[in-house]
């Protein structure tokens, strides 16, 4: 069986290295398997990218074209929106690869068009790492339920219109998918009962696959020696948040993390705790936490990122949305307890005071004691430690999910014969 995974990037973010993983994964068992990319940051041969400057600039230039539609919502909010309105050569590239299945990833980015999906003529496992599948163009929804039904009024295009953008792509996905040969896959349970009641894929068969890591880079570091490397401070409780973009991305929770911390130092963990926050390198005019905090930049290799979490006592989470992050995934596997809320795709990653903590939705005080209670005792932090490694080997592995991806694949191409 020849598979074709589909994504915008190969390894450039948090989706696109779930796909890089996969892909690895599945060659590993012994599937053969090509990436097809937009933008591609890899040097592996088995990823196909535009090879020429030329292509590569065209392939950047093209999410500012496909943007443009959004201009006519000036009071919109500040989050990612996509149209996907460009023409695109995805399904002449398809025709020449010639797979038995196509894998969808994260296709933004004017990557594929929505039109262009329908015309692939192939069996699509589609892997949904947001709501973008199923929405009139929003990637997270925010408490909105307007999905389940045809959108438009979009809070977040801040419309008073039913007749707005997002109705019009809502309306663009049902007329162009309402033949494709689909099978939805959700990384979390959360997003699959997201997906089953909405209007565009609640009649479709849709499965719960886990991302999976490699267990053999993403391990415990002794602490001692992972500060050392990276400057951190041997005699104090290292607290980590990491996102892209996560300082500055509402959805992140950013804004609730900095309170929780300023209520820590208050009570007393000021001189005992310290932040540490990778993503983001430090700004001009930096937050008070009420304690000193280490601006990390970017980490992109397993190594340096298994070095970091290794270095910490907890990782947290404050998301408001997130389906299932790779984030607290690797962190658990290196052994570093995590904090979030109880949203989303956490509930399936932490358990509640076995492996980590989970707060109440945006309890600010909640998340302020998860915190204190994962780290304030040496021998429930090792308990916490040992079990959320356990965890991961146990449920999250690269094997456990290319096999079941495998057996997928297999049956959706059975089926079409």
């Amino acid at each position: 069986m020849n598979l074709l995974i589909a994504s915008s990037h190969d390894i450039d973010g948090g989706a696109a290295r779930a796909a890089y993983r996969l892909h690895q994964g599945l060659r590993s068992i012994g599937l053969s398997s090509q990436m097809l990319v937009q933008s591609k940051t890899s040097g592996d041969s088995s990823v196909i990218a535009p090879k020429t400057q030329i292509a590569q600039g065209i392939a950047k230039a093209r999410l500012t074209f496909d943007a443009l539609p959004l201009k006519r919502y000036q009071n919109r909010q500040d989050t990612t929106f996509s149209v996907q309105w460009l023409p695109d050569r995805f399904a002449s590239q398809i025709k020449q690869l010639n797979p038995d299945v196509i894998n969808l990833h994260w296709v933004n980015d004017a990557f594929v068009q929505i039109e262009s999906i329908a015309k692939l003529n192939r069996p699509i496992v589609w892997s949904l790492h947001d709501m973008w599948a199923f929405t009139g163009g929003c990637h997270y929804t925010d408490q909105c339920d307007r999905y389940t039904k045809s959108c438009g009024n979009c809070p977040q295009l801040q419309s008073q219109k039913a007749q707005d953008l997002s109705r019009s792509i809502w309306q663009r996905k049902v007329k162009a998918w309402k033949s494709a040969n689909l099978t939805i896959v959700a990384l979390s349970q959360w997003l699959a009962d997201c997906a089953r009641s909405s209007s565009l894929f609640g009649d479709l068969r849709i499965e719960v696959i886990p991302n999976g890591i490699d267990v053999t880079r993403y391990r415990p570091v002794n602490p001692t020696f992972a500060r050392e490397v990276l400057g951190l401070p041997q005699d104090k409780h290292l607290a980590l948040f990491g996102a892209t973009a996560g300082t500055s991305d509402p959805r992140k929770g950013f804004h609730l993390l900095q309170p929780a911390l300023q209520s820590l130092a208050q009570s007393g963990w000021g001189d005992k705790l310290e932040l540490v926050v990778f993503g983001a390198d430090r700004p001009q005019n930096p937050p008070e936490f009420g304690m000193k905090v280490h601006y990390m930049g970017s980490f992109r290799d397993d190594l340096s990122l298994s070095l970091l979490y290794s270095a910490a006592d907890v990782f947290i989470l404050p998301s408001m949305q997130e389906n299932l992050a790779n984030t607290i995934m690797e962190a658990m596997a290196c052994g570093t307890p995590c904090v979030a809320f109880e949203i989303g795709g956490m509930p399936d990653l932490i358990e509640h005071q076995k492996s980590g903590y989970l707060a109440q939705p945006y309890w600010i005080d909640d998340l302020a004691t998860g915190i204190a209670w994962t780290i304030e005792n040496r021998d429930r932090q090792h308990h916490l430690s040992f079990r959320s490694r356990e965890k991961v080997e146990q449920e999250f592995t690269y094997a456990r999910q290319a096999h079941r991806y495998r057996s997928l694949f297999e049956e959706v191409r059975h089926e079409r014969r």
